[in-house]
Order: C-alpha cells, then structure tokens, then sequence
C-alpha cells in the first residue's frame, strides 16, 4: 500500500537510523541525569531532549510554533509518571534478602513494566497529539485534564485499595514492598501506589483521541510510548539486578579484571538504560507510523493573548517553586501537592501549550530549567556540606541559566513571527538543552570528568558526554551549509 505523506514530514531510512540512535542518547542521557534531580520536573530533562531530536529528524520544514507545541507536550507529559512510588518496586529484585527469589524478581520486573510504560505512555500520547495534526483548543484541553485527574482517583479507588498499612491490608495488585515476600520484616513501610489511577487515566486518554478526535497517532504512540517505557525500565532494571544476584562474578569471578565496574553507580546505570531503550523504541515507532504525522495540516492559530499566557507562566512557577522549596504553615499539604501530583502539575502548562505562542518556547527553556536550577542551588549550596557559597552558586546555578534561556526562548518566540522552520528552532533549542543539563550534572558530579581520579560518578560522565557531544554534533550539523539532510521520500 502506498502511504500519503506531507511534504514537510521526512520519512527517509537514513532519519529512521539516526533518529533512533540519537533519540536514544538523547533518553539515555536525559533520563539519567533526571536520576540527579527526581521525579515530575527532573523527566521533563529526557522529554525536552528526546522531543527535540524527534522534531529535527521528522519534522524539520514545518513550521517552529508547531514543532515547538509538539515538543512541549511530550516534555509536559513525561512528568506525569513521577507521581508513581517505585524505589520498592525495584527493590523486589535487587534487594540483599530477596536475591534467589525468582518469584519476587518476576513480580517486580512485571510492575516496573506497568509503571515504566505508564510513564512513557502518557508521553506518546501527547507526542502524537502534537504532531497528527488535530488542533486541540485550551478550554477542551483543560475539560481534558481535569477529566484525566478525576479518572486518576476512580483508578485508585479501584486498583490501588484498599491501603491500611497498620492493618496488613494491602491491594490486591500490589508492586511495592509487602509482607508476602518479606513476611519476617518488622520495619517493612509499604507505600502508597498510584499505577492503577494513571492507567485508567491513560486509557481515558486514548479513548478520548481515538473515539472522539479519531486520532490514530496519539492513540499509536500512546501504546508504542506504554511498551517503550515498560521495556525500558525493566531491561533496565535488569542490568542493576545482573549486578546484585552475580556480585561474586564481579568481585572474585569472571569479571573481576575488569576494573571499570568497581566504578558503575548501577542504580544510575539502570537510569540510564532505561533512557536508552525508551528513546530508541519512540523513535522507531514515530518512524513505522509516519503516515500519520501531519504537522501542517492544520493553522497553528493562537487563541491566547500574551498577557495572559505570562500570567499563567507566572503562575505556575510560584506554585512549583513554593511546593518544591519553601513551606508554608497551613499551606504545605496542598501547594505541595502541585510539585507531587504529576498531571496537576500538567494542567496549566498544556492549556497554554496548545493556545498560546509564549507557554511552548518557554517550557522548553526556562520553565522547564527553573526546577531543576532550584534544586542544584539546594542540593550544592544550602546542603549539610555545602560546595560553593549562596552568592556563587546563585550566580552560577540560577542567574545565568536561567537568564541565558529566557533570552533565547524570547529570541525564538520573536522568530516565529518571521517565517522559522522547526528545523532552526529545534537544533537550537536541543544545543541549549543539552549544554545547559550537561554543564549541571557535570557540577552535580563534582566534575568527574575520565581525566580525573575516578569515582562512582565517571562512568556515568563519560556515556553523558559521549550522548551530549552526539546531539550537539547533530544540532550544529543541521546549521552547516554543506550539511547533507535525509531527502524526504513518500511510500
């Protein structure tokens, strides 16, 4: 069968090689420097990254205001997943009691399938909403999402009760630390799961983009993003078990001369591999479904006036901002839930994402990065055993950064008013990012560079400068007169 593409959609086997390949250090990379920073706002570095490649293989002529929408989505979206508790979850097949028990690896291998592919599922789907060409407005994106948090508590009242912890009474689906597999723990802490709301969420979702808006890319990549993340979180895992059931292997056995694994933060590696896999799978699925990609079929219409797009901006900031670092007597509880509460978190930004002009390049910079910079400050400077003092480290970890960004989203929201391909934006933007995520994690790390004496940190710096010199290489490639671009080809 021949497929109809647009012609601003490239297809190519050579966009399908190196859009896998770099979207996959763009998740590998992402996804591990996220292990740094946690949770809802630390995904977003791998959802910035990942987005951004996917939009300068695929979709480089359309125009920047609607490759940038659809960045932010999936950027938005990846978040969604960190309301999800999975240290227990890992911990069922790693854990030093619980090493030999296949019954437990299984079970927690299967549950970081579920939670991994919620996490990446919710990213899909809203990937392929941006780039399918249906135009989705504010107020139905904000019906949306308020839907998808109401299905949030239906799908927990379901799955994930009942929760008495002081009364052994446990869900009956339950990927956490209980006491079937530890019967003899007395300080055994089981904790609250929330998989079975978000996927009743997504399924919401899904049904919504493929019954109502007859979206088949959002509702394709919802499933390719669930096997992607599910894949990648327990091949992951994997890597990191490996580890902890053959540590003989490793300290006495066969692989003992090799004296780089004394060095491997195998929790971090796991991080890694997850981004790895994840980014690969996406790419490759976006690709098998290109037909579907149709990013100029619709007027990138603005429905939001600028004034208001700024005060929702600032208004999602103060709430994040207070719920991750400040407290606030009598307030701490349900500002704090903004932070904890992944699709909460989302609903502000992707109603300003699919209206407005400023809320798209501004997320993928500085609101994106204000999280993050805010938790280099605390973690560096205002820490039991602080490294740099509160004047450098606010000069260096949130002046600057976040300075440099508001002046380049600024310059590219100025840009879409003159014709700017989103090949333009895209290869900017990645270069910003992953300078910006790579020079952080970098001072996180304590400047573990290879040339230094090496610590648990230098194998993780390696694999993140070998992605980050990829993706700039990639991005600056894409500026160069002489550089060769995959020709589209229909099929």
């Amino acid at each position: 069968m021949n497929h109809v593409t647009f012609p601003n959609v490239r297809t190519g086997f050579m966009v399908l090689l190196l859009a896998v390949l770099l979207t996959s250090m763009a998740g590998g990379m992402g996804w591990g420097i996220r292990g740094q920073y946690g949770h809802e706002t630390g995904a977003m570095i791998a959802g910035a990254l990942t987005s951004l490649v996917v939009v300068l293989f695929f979709i480089p002529d359309t125009n920047s205001l609607t490759a940038a929408r659809a960045a932010a989505m999936m950027t938005v979206a990846i978040g969604i997943g960190g309301t999800m508790t999975y240290g227990q979850t890992v911990g069922l097949t790693h854990d030093k009691d619980l090493v030999g028990n296949w019954e437990a690896l299984r079970w927690g291998l299967l549950g970081l399938f579920i939670k991994g592919g919620l996490w990446i599922g919710f990213a899909g789907a809203f990937l392929g909403m941006g780039l399918s060409g249906r135009q989705y407005r504010p107020l139905e994106m904000l019906a949306l999402m308020l839907t998808l948090v109401a299905l949030v508590f239906l799908g927990m009242w379901l799955l994930n009760s009942p929760y008495d912890p002081a009364n052994h009474l446990l869900p009956r689906l339950y990927f956490s630390g209980d006491w079937y597999f530890q019967p003899d723990k007395a300080d055994l802490k089981p904790r609250r799961e929330v998989w079975g709301g978000l996927l009743v969420a997504l399924i919401g979702l899904v049904a919504y983009t493929q019954a109502i808006r007859h979206d088949k890319l959002a509702m394709r990549m919802a499933l390719i993003g669930f096997l992607a993340g599910g894949l990648g979180f327990s091949c992951g895992q994997c890597v990191q078990a490996f580890h902890s059931w053959n540590a003989e292997m490793f300290s006495t056995g066969s692989l003992s001369g090799f004296t780089i694994f004394k060095y491997f933060n195998w929790w971090n590696m796991m991080e890694t591999s997850f981004g790895l896999i994840f980014g690969a799978i996406v790419a490759g699925g976006l690709w098998l479904n290109r037909n579907l990609i149709k990013p100029d079929s619709i007027e990138s219409s603005v429905s939001l006036s600028p004034s208001l797009e700024i005060a929702m901006i600032v208004v999602h900031l103060v709430l994040l901002i207070i719920a991750e670092f400040i407290r606030l007597p009598g307030l701490t509880g349900v500002i704090g839930s903004y932070a904890d509460f992944g699709l909460i978190m989302c609903v502000i930004p992707m109603v300003g994402i699919v209206g407005g002009r400023i809320w798209p390049y501004a997320l993928l910079l500085p609101v994106a990065a204000a999280p993050i910079c805010g938790k280099q400050l605390r973690a560096l400077v205002f820490s039991a055993e602080p490294q740099y003092s509160w004047q450098v480290g606010t000069v260096l970890f949130v002046l600057i950064p976040i300075g440099l960004t508001i002046v380049l989203a600024t310059w590219l929201i100025v840009g879409n008013n003159r014709p700017q391909k989103a090949q333009q934006f895209a290869a900017v933007t990645l270069l910003a990012n992953t300078i910006l995520y790579l020079g952080l994690n970098t001072l996180f790390f304590n400047f573990a560079w290879p040339w230094n004496e090496w610590t648990g940190r230098t194998p993780n710096q390696i694999i993140f400068m070998i992605c980050s010199f990829s993706l700039s290489a990639a991005a600056i490639a894409s500026w160069l007169p002489t550089a060769t671009s995959p020709q589209s080809t229909a099929k």
